[in-house]
C-alpha cells in the first residue's frame, strides 16, 4: 500500500466513542479533508451502512459508499480511526477500528481484500486497537501486502 493511499495524516488515534453514524461521518470527513473524496461521498457511506452493515467482524468496520457515490471519489485513499472504547454497530458488534475506504475503479476491491487479510488475524486487530503510534497502524496494515 503506497503512501498516497495511507499515511500518518489519514489516521486518528484514541477517538472518543460515538454513535456509528458519527464515526462513519468522522472517517468520511477525514477522507474529504485529505483530498480523496468530495464531501458528498460521506452521504454514500451512511447510505451503505443503512443498507448493509460495514462491520466485518473481529472489531473492525470498513465504511465505504454505495456505488452511485463513486463519482465523488477524487483518488483512492484509506483512513483509519481507532476507538479504544469501541463504536456500537448494533447486534452486539463493537468496532474498535474503522477503516474508511475510497477506491477509484476497482482499487477499492484490492484495498478491501488486503485489509480483510490483515484483519482476519486477531493479533493484528489487537495491535491496531492498542497502537499508540500512527506508524504502528501503517506497518500493521501494510504487512498484509508483503
Amino acid at each position: 500500500m503506497n503512501k498516497s493511499i495511507l499515511n500518518e495524516g489519514n489516521i486518528i488515534l484514541s477517538a472518543a466513542s460515538e454513535g456509528k453514524f458519527e464515526a462513519i461521518e468522522r472517517a468520511g470527513k477525514l477522507l474529504a479533508d485529505n483530498g480523496y473524496v468530495e464531501p458528498d461521498y460521506i452521504e454514500g457511506m451512511k447510505k451503505r451502512e443503512m443498507e448493509v452493515t460495514t462491520y466485518i467482524g473481529n472489531g473492525i468496520a470498513i465504511p465505504h459508499s454505495t456505488s452511485q457515490y463513486i463519482k465523488h471519489i477524487k483518488k483512492s485513499g484509506i483512513v483509519v480511526v481507532q476507538y479504544p472504547e469501541g463504536v456500537d454497530f448494533g447486534e452486539g458488534n463493537i468496532a474498535y477500528i474503522l477503516i474508511g475506504i475510497a477506491g477509484m475503479n476497482d482499487e477499492h476491491l484490492e484495498i478491501l481484500s488486503s485489509i480483510a487479510l490483515v484483519c482476519q488475524d486477531e493479533d493484528n486487530v489487537g495491535k491496531l486497537r492498542n497502537a499508540d503510534a500512527k506508524e504502528e497502524i501503517i506497518s500493521i496494515l501494510t504487512e498484509g501486502d508483503e
